[in-house]
């Protein structure tokens, strides 16, 4: 199998750009910029996960991680771009799609055309959390600003079922973040920007929860219902992902990245 740094990068940067509307170009460039950002945080698991985003315009189509690429490898170029019945429509790589991975972000594109972008980790505290009982606990102020807004679907092996895919989208309903049971977390928004930005606080709730409940003997404290349900109403400006903080948070984000990483514009 090639790596990544074999492909004509530039090459291939140049065909790309040229052959796809300027917004297709900048949502490549957003989700190429997920996929590093998840890389630079840890949030992967070798070539086994995925982001996708919609291809604006009237196209059924999204784009998708080559399957055999690191995620510190996607960038605007060489992401694969595929329609809602599974049929490539132009993979600069020559790598193909994860199976799993397209059965999984098709159910969601073509149930949910408000979610622009749908984000999905197999991380460590993020399976802890999802294997157990109750799920996420409101045991931080990270965890509960999710209160209320987290769907559940219970594990049924690898996603290569199409069949799945109706139980995904009927659990998920009209949420917009998913913890996927024995397997992981998802979390979709009206832009990559936002989808991150709610990936971002998952993984930080489950992290936080899974530090606790490894501290020893301590006894949780759960905040009153009261408290929850004031927290729930201050979290709404950032569920919408319309509100200023999300394009602040993507930013500061890129700005972090770019210290070291610009390679993902390509």
């Amino acid at each position: 199998m090639s790596s990544v740094t074999s492909l004509p990068l530039h090459t291939q940067t140049s065909s790309v750009r040229d052959r796809v509307s300027p917004e297709e170009w900048e949502v490549r460039v957003k989700l190429a910029a997920a996929y590093r950002l998840a890389a630079l945080h840890r949030w992967t698991d070798h070539i086994y996960t995925h982001f996708s985003a919609r291809v604006p315009g009237p196209d059924e189509h999204f784009l998708i991680n080559a399957f055999g690429l690191l995620f510190d490898e996607i960038n605007a170029s060489n992401l694969v771009k595929v329609d809602l019945d599974g049929t490539i429509v132009d993979d600069p790589t020559g790598l193909g799609i994860n199976y799993a991975g397209y059965v999984i972000h098709s159910a969601i594109h073509g149930a949910r055309p408000d979610l622009k972008a749908v984000l999905h980790t197999h991380t460590r505290d993020g399976i802890a959390v999802s294997a157990q009982k109750d799920g996420l606990l409101p045991i931080s102020q990270h965890s509960i600003g999710f209160s209320g807004r987290v769907a559940y679907h219970g594990y049924e092996g690898v996603a290569l079922d199409l069949d799945e895919r109706e139980r995904l989208v009927a659990d998920l309903g009209d949420k917009s973040v998913m913890i996927l049971r024995n397997h992981g977390l998802l979390t979709g928004g009206i832009s990559v920007e936002h989808a991150f930005q709610q990936l971002h606080g998952l993984e930080r709730a489950c992290a936080i929860q899974v530090a606790a409940q490894g501290a020893g003997n301590a006894e949780l404290v759960f905040p009153p219902r009261e408290v929850v349900e004031k927290v729930e109403q201050q979290a709404k400006a950032f569920a919408a992902g319309d509100g200023p903080g999300v394009a602040r948070h993507w930013n500061a984000l890129i700005r972090q990245l770019e210290r070291t990483d610009t390679d993902y514009k390509l």
